[in-house]
């Protein structure tokens, strides 16, 4: 079945943070230029003048610090009763978190951290390379929780680039569709990676979908519609000139909610690469109370998530440092919770 309607129910033009439908609750794009570093995995300090250090999102010279100080990033913080999902397109993150589990990752791959009941993490971005530019491009999603998972025990897991599944697709004319399937079941690609246990994405029936899509110049690619029947489908155009979806005319990056019962034809009509990420899923359909780190289904809890953390520190923090970074090395690795260890091959660049 092709497409029979206009597919675009509502679109808006890309921001730094995207708009999500449940089940996600947030989607952030970080895009920054990071310089050469200064030797020690940190920015040139000439390069942090007229910055609010400590919280600076002004994209200024063309990369902010966010929380950091001289290695940019997020020292450690706090997480109650949601997911994140990092998908990390260029450079490297350090990961420290309350359960003792460390990892350097980058360059494609994906870390799926299950909050759960309390967690604290940190993400640095180490500048490696101090004789050129640093690089670094990732998505964060927030991916909610049922109330009955919200309190289930943390869990950490890396998707290594090398074993995600990937299918490219040709059209007639020989052009190609890649799309990257981080969760989610799609025609053609190899089974997906399990999710956490405990993760909608886990659960029957949530149709959970995150993909990444790359369309060469002139490439058309139908995607299949998704099998729940109450499925929320949004589609990010944030690479290349323009497109057309289900026969609409894309002129700009926007977020669209797009029509999930039916397949839609994805058209590149520029003279670029094309791309997209997809998120969908079934909706979780709970009240939803957010008060920054925390997301539970009332304020009460929230109040009681801000005493816990208080009280506990959620297991408190086994580092240093609250900004831990992992030695000068370009490699990739995890270390989980009880030392089991993963190393992954060096690659030639960060990119």
């Amino acid at each position: 079945m092709t497409t029979t309607r206009n597919p675009i129910l509502e679109s808006a033009p890309l921001g730094p943070r995207w708009p999500c439908l449940d089940p996600f609750l947030f989607c952030a794009h970080h895009d920054d230029s990071y310089p050469a570093s200064d030797g020690k995995m940190g920015v040139q300090a000439v390069d942090l003048d007229g910055r609010e250090m400590g919280s600076d999102f002004s994209a200024k010279d063309g990369f902010s610090m966010y929380h950091g100080d001289s290695v940019p990033g997020f020292p450690g913080h706090p997480h109650r009763g949601f997911e994140t999902v990092t998908l990390v397109r260029k450079g490297r993150i350090d990961h420290a978190d309350s359960l003792g589990a460390m990892a350097r990752f980058g360059g494609g791959d994906v870390q799926w951290l299950t909050a759960g009941k309390g967690i604290q993490h940190s993400e640095m971005f180490p500048l490696l390379n101090s004789d050129k530019p640093n690089p670094l491009e990732l998505f964060q999603i927030w991916l909610n929780l049922p109330a009955r998972n919200k309190m289930v025990e943390p869990h950490f897991t890396m998707f290594w680039d090398e074993r995600i599944p990937r299918v490219s697709f040709s059209d007639a004319a020989g052009k190609q569709t890649t799309v990257t399937v981080i969760a989610g079941a799609l025609p053609g690609a190899d089974q997906p990676l399990a999710p956490p246990p405990e993760s909608w994405a886990s659960q029957p029936g949530s149709d959970v979908a995150i993909w990444t899509l790359s369309l060469a110049p002139g490439a058309r690619w139908t995607m299949p519609k998704a099998a729940g029947a109450n499925t929320h489908r949004m589609l990010y155009f944030f690479v290349g000139q323009r497109m057309s979806v289900g026969g609409e005319a894309v002129n700009q990056h926007q977020a669209m909610h797009v029509d999930a019962h039916q397949d839609v034809e994805l058209v590149n009509t520029g003279d670029e690469l094309v791309e997209l990420v997809l998120l969908q899923g079934t909706p979780i359909g709970e009240p939803v109370s957010q008060y920054g780190p925390f997301v539970m289904n009332t304020q009460q809890e929230i109040m009681q998530a801000m005493q816990d953390y208080r009280r506990t520190q959620f297991g408190g923090w086994p580092w240093k440092e609250q900004d831990p970074v992992h030695g000068a090395e370009n490699r990739r690795f995890a270390r989980y919770p009880g030392a089991t260890q993963d190393d992954l091959p060096p690659v030639a660049s960060q990119a």
